[in-house]
């Protein structure tokens, strides 16, 4: 065996219990700070079909846009500025690079434009930054933040020319980029098609996928035993059992099979079917929250089982997790939450995140 499958890197995961109706409960901010979301997993024990009021949910996401060789510096042109940026819900991430090694690139909801950048790249931009929290002993990577509704920043200012010069001038980022718009208006819209017309792009839509799964082991979860000291599993592995549910790997440990010998962990049910359904693609935090809605209304009426399970994965190269928390790759890039429902309102809420990123909040 390699020495190096030994070392497993460090990783992080809060977990937390509450009701979706205290009036303390934070599961709003957590789904709506996590801004960059490329695959979405639902989970519902004894259910043998996607229920039609979930499907209209899921075929309702967002479009979005995938846009070749994109200069940094069209996000500040005028009128993009102002009648797309400003009006919030714009999610603008750098596609095909990698956060260790490129020139990553993130435009936040909140009008925060993020640019993860090599040494090099930041001395030419000579703009305002701070170094990586993840660089080894000597700075190798800086981050710039560049808030675009300061004053300072406002189109004709000294700041606003000075930043248009840096990245049209001295160092023309551009990338290919996957843009995301909630809001929608004709201004904006036209302020959007108009920024297309210059470039070569591509119109996408989420990629849904569901299945059945037949005679499954499924783990025994109690809303009221987080930990998993009696009624339930741990939550690490519940959550490993989804990974596998998720990569299709058998959780029986037959004596036939050579590939796995992995087990549903105890105490556990079999389950006479499940439904796996997986959405893919750049999944923007609002249509997320509509589909959690959604989730939490299936126990309107009375069904078999007694929880499901919601896993929403984050870009692995996103140049933040977290709202505008720092976000790095090291081995694996992981930056997830996981919520799994009960049916009488109460939640347990899994955020995971690798060695490069801050506790989630």
């Amino acid at each position: 065996m390699y020495p190096e499958l030994d070392k497993c890197p460090r990783s992080l995961l809060v977990c937390e219990k509450s009701n979706f109706e205290h009036e303390k409960s934070r599961h709003d901010t957590h789904v709506s700070k996590h801004y960059f979301n490329h695959k979405v997993s639902v989970v519902i024990p004894e259910c043998g079909a996607l229920p039609s009021r979930l499907a209209s949910v899921i075929n309702n996401f967002s479009k979005y846009f995938l846009v070749m060789n994109l200069p940094v510096y069209e996000f500040l042109d005028k009128d993009f500025l102002k009648n797309v940026v400003w009006n919030g819900a714009l999610y603008a991430l750098s596609y095909r690079t990698s956060i260790d090694q490129d020139n990553t690139i993130a435009l936040l909801p909140n009008s925060q434009l993020i640019l993860s950048v090599d040494k090099d790249t930041y001395e030419q931009l000579g703009l305002e930054g701070k170094p990586s929290q993840y660089n080894h002993r000597q700075p190798m990577r800086y981050v710039v933040t560049i808030d675009l509704t300061d004053k300072s920043m406002a189109p004709g200012g000294k700041r606003y020319q000075r930043v248009l010069s840096s990245l049209k001038e001295r160092v023309p980022l551009k990338s290919d980029f996957l843009l995301g718009r909630h809001n929608s208006g004709t201004d904006g819209d036209r302020a959007l098609q108009s920024l297309l017309s210059r470039y070569q792009w591509k119109e996408h839509r989420p990629v849904v996928s569901s299945h059945t799964l037949k005679d499954l082991p499924c783990p025994s979860l109690h809303a009221l035993d987080l930990r998993g000291d009696q009624r339930s599993c741990d939550p690490h592995s519940f959550l490993e059992w989804l990974g596998a549910v998720s990569a299709g790997v058998s959780c029986d440990n037959t004596a036939a099979s050579f590939l796995s010998t992995y087990v549903c962990p105890e105490p556990q049910t079999l389950v006479s079917q499940a439904l796996h359904c997986t959405v893919s693609g750049l999944l923007l935090p609002e249509d997320i929250y509509s589909l959690l809605q959604e989730l939490r209304r299936y126990f309107d009426e009375p069904k078999f089982t007694s929880w499901l399970s919601l896993t929403v994965h984050g870009f692995m190269d996103s140049p933040v997790s977290w709202g505008d928390a720092e976000h790095g790759f090291h081995k694996g890039g992981e930056n997830f939450y996981n919520l799994v429902l009960f049916k009488n309102q109460d939640y347990w809420l899994h955020m995971g995140t690798g060695s490069h990123d801050r506790c989630p909040p």
